[in-house]
């Protein structure tokens, strides 16, 4: 096979295609060239990604068919899943995400061990490592798991099955756990973040003096780029981030730079802002406002000789950009 100009470069399927993560790593991968990529889509999409071949496989459940899908490939990268759900309605959340996050994932990776795929790269989650860090007193790649939603244990049991499948079939396995991803097309509360710093809307995050890890989509699928074809990363788990931890004030500070206007922020001592968040029953909206959640990636750095090449600024410059472009529109 031919990709911009390389012949026979590696196949590598990525689920999730029209997803955030999935959706940028193709496009990676096609300007790079060196692999050439598979674009994995639960529906036909309406303008399909350049420079990838595209297969469509409806629903991701533990039944579905991806034996046209994995002939030929050499690596899959997983990105599809249930993700984090703020307004959980179903009945049974745990079912729900054991369903999409555990067994249909156990499926794929089954089928690309039959379908002699050497390498399948998970997209997991810090929360496989828990909600929240001690102060100066980051998650490890290798720190015992302690999950503490549905999601974070379905994620968990993935990654434990997926392990136990390569070990049998010979396949190896690279689990990646990323902290919140930002970047150009970035929705939920990141994107809201931005809207109301662009709208001068006074917010009272001024005194919070946390410490949170982030991660550039364009970090973050470099990783995994490097992941794909090193040698160390065979059956190895790797935490991800910028490598530079803000705090929720300097975080708003940065990205008001970015967006080319004024943080109005009120000094509320964060001490306040947890105790009424309690009274609201909005404790885990607090965590994420005011908590410590930091990665080390030493191990990254170490391992597999990568630093994230993009900083926090140029991340956030970035992210500005796309957001005032489609604000505009």
């Amino acid at each position: 096979m031919s990709v911009n100009g390389l012949v026979d470069a590696p196949r590598v399927a990525v689920t999730g295609a029209s997803g955030f993560v999935g959706s940028a790593l193709i496009k990676l991968l096609s300007a790079h060239g060196d692999f050439a990529p598979l674009a994995i889509y639960r529906s036909a999409p309406d303008r399909p990604l350049q420079g990838c071949e595209t297969f469509v496989c409806g629903d991701l459940t533990p039944d579905t068919d991806f034996t046209a899908a994995l002939k030929g490939v050499d690596c899959v990268v997983h990105c599809a899943a249930r993700v984090h759900v703020m307004n959980e309605r179903a009945s049974d959340p745990m079912a729900e995400f054991r369903m999409a996050n555990v067994e249909a994932t156990l499926n794929l990776a089954r089928q690309a061990a039959q379908s002699g795929v050497r390498r399948f790269v998970f997209i997991s989650s810090i929360k496989v490592n828990g909600e929240a860090t001690q102060p100066g007193k980051p998650y490890q790649a290798d720190d015992v798991p302690a999950p503490g939603d549905a999601y974070g244990v379905s994620k968990m049991e993935a990654e434990e099955g997926l392990r136990s499948i390569a070990e049998a079939a010979g396949m190896s396995i690279v689990i990646i756990r990323p902290v919140l991803v930002y970047g150009p097309g970035v929705k939920a509360n990141f994107f809201n973040m931005m809207k109301w710093l662009s709208k001068g809307v006074v917010l009272p995050f001024g005194a919070i003096n946390n410490k949170r890890s982030l991660v550039s989509i364009y970090n973050l699928v470099d990783l995994i780029r490097v992941c794909l074809k090193h040698p160390a990363a065979a059956n190895q788990t790797f935490l991800v981030s910028d490598g530079e931890d803000v705090s929720t004030t300097q975080l708003l500070k940065k990205m008001a730079k970015a967006l080319r206007c004024d943080a109005r922020l009120l000094p509320i001592p964060s001490g306040l802002l947890v105790a009424a968040a309690a009274l609201l029953n909005k404790k885990s909206l607090s965590q994420r406002l005011c908590g410590n959640l930091q990665v080390d990636i030493q191990k990254n750095r170490s391992l597999l000789e990568w630093t994230p090449p993009m900083s926090v600024e140029q991340g956030f410059e970035l992210t500005a950009a796309d957001f005032q472009g489609r604000t505009k529109a």
